[in-house]
């Protein structure tokens, strides 16, 4: 057997060789199939990406001054900058001379251009001057401005507590927080939301995020939503987005939580004995998963079990940067509380006091007690490069954006 398959082997070889078996032959290619493998192999095309189209904002920045750099990053009152204001009913009131107000204020921008403008019970006349006045604002200002006002509801509501406006009115947010439900909550920001709106606002000093855990605290109380922090921060997002609904910017405050403190910033250093982990169990809750839309205010609390001092968390890179930014992820605009506090006077001045926010990561500064001072402050030190230009840039077009994205078209 082994033989015959040997000598099967042999004859096919032979066969073979001499060509008895036909080897199979490729098929013809033709013309066309030539053209076309010929042009798949050819080198590929250059292909010119389409040019991008300039980032507006970017241009606009670069179109700007320093001193209109540096005023996008304050918020001041009317009188601050000696504004006029309108403290008679508009029917006494003729366009002439309302075109000379607002001239007189576009001279004023010029020198001062702000970014923002906040005003409190004295700056209120009735529902038609507040209306009237907030559009002149914003005709007269370059760039649009932040209008804001604390309208917390309870206490502290600018307008609802006002006798010339006729609004509804809150007990206490503490109350809404009572009934643990956040519908209430997102009800009562639309209802606030939907008056700032009509009254030209744009801006919400509220919610109050603080968590009420100290009964002798002397400034907050009620004005927080609960002593239970998962429920402050439930209601205070839900009055949140009652206020965005309505085009209002939420400001959560006093961030890194002015509940548990038993001092007032507005008189002194308020301060926490909690530790870092104690802190992120409770107060930091109510400020954890906010959006790039909204606004966090950081107060004038120190915590020398987390910094091992007594900075007030405004100035303090450690609280603004480290816990804030970095360890909490927020990403929108950071504020300071008011300037104006014997908690920052007593201590600095204007001008440093502006510039160490600034240094630890505060965007936009809160009534200096001193303005012209904090601005001339913060423009030469950009000048003389101890607070670099490259800084200011980023800050400043984050707040064109964020502007852009809840204000308007800047343009």
């Amino acid at each position: 057997m082994k033989k015959l398959f040997a000598l099967t082997a042999l004859l096919l070889t032979l066969a073979l060789l001499s060509g008895c078996i036909p080897l199979p032959t490729p098929p013809e290619t033709t013309q066309a199939e030539t053209r076309e493998t010929e042009s798949t192999t050819q080198a590929p095309t250059e292909t010119t990406e389409a040019p991008t189209e300039p980032d507006p904002l970017v241009l606009q920045l670069e179109s700007m001054t320093l001193e209109e750099k540096v005023g996008q990053l304050f918020m001041v009152t009317p009188g601050t900058l000696g504004l006029p204001q309108i403290k008679a009913p508009m029917e006494a009131l003729s366009q002439e001379q309302l075109t000379q107000m607002e001239n007189a204020i576009r001279e004023i921008f010029a020198k001062y251009p702000v970014g923002g403008i906040v005003q409190f019970a004295a700056d209120l006349y009735s529902p038609e001057q507040i209306t009237a006045y907030n559009a002149l604002l914003q005709r007269a200002a370059e760039i649009p401005l932040f209008l804001g006002i604390d309208e917390e509801g309870g206490t502290v509501a600018r307008l609802a507590n006002h006798s010339a406006f006729d609004l509804p009115q809150y007990k206490s947010a503490g109350a809404v927080g009572a009934s643990g439900n956040p519908e209430d909550a997102l009800k009562m920001g639309q209802t606030i939301g939907a008056y700032l709106g009509e009254y030209g606002f744009n801006m919400d000093f509220a919610p109050v995020a603080d968590v009420n855990t100290n009964p002798n605290n002397p400034v907050i109380g009620n004005r927080s939503f609960s002593s239970d922090c998962n429920v402050a921060g439930q209601m205070a997002k839900a009055m949140a987005e009652g206020l965005e609904e309505q085009g209002i910017v939420p400001v959560f405050k006093h961030f890194p939580g002015h509940g548990d403190t038993a001092q007032d910033s507005h008189e002194e250093v308020a301060y926490s004995h909690k530790t870092l982990e104690e802190l992120q169990a409770c107060e930091f809750i109510p400020f954890s998963g906010l959006t790039e839309n909204q606004c966090v205010m950081v107060g004038h609390i120190a915590l020398p079990e987390v910094t091992g001092d007594m900075t007030p968390a405004t100035l303090s890179s450690e609280i603004v940067t480290g816990l804030l930014r970095e360890e909490l992820g927020f990403r929108g605009l950071i504020l300071t509380d008011s300037m104006v506090m014997e908690a920052i006077t007593d201590n600095y001045s204007s001008a440093e006091a502006s510039l160490l926010a600034l240094e630890a990561g505060c965007q936009i500064i809160l009534q200096p007690a001193d303005f012209p001072s904090a601005f001339d402050g913060v423009q030469k030190a950009v000048e003389a490069g101890t607070f670099p230009e490259e800084q200011l840039n980023a800050v400043v077009l984050q707040i064109l954006r964020f502007k852009q994205e809840t204000c308007g078209n800047l343009s």
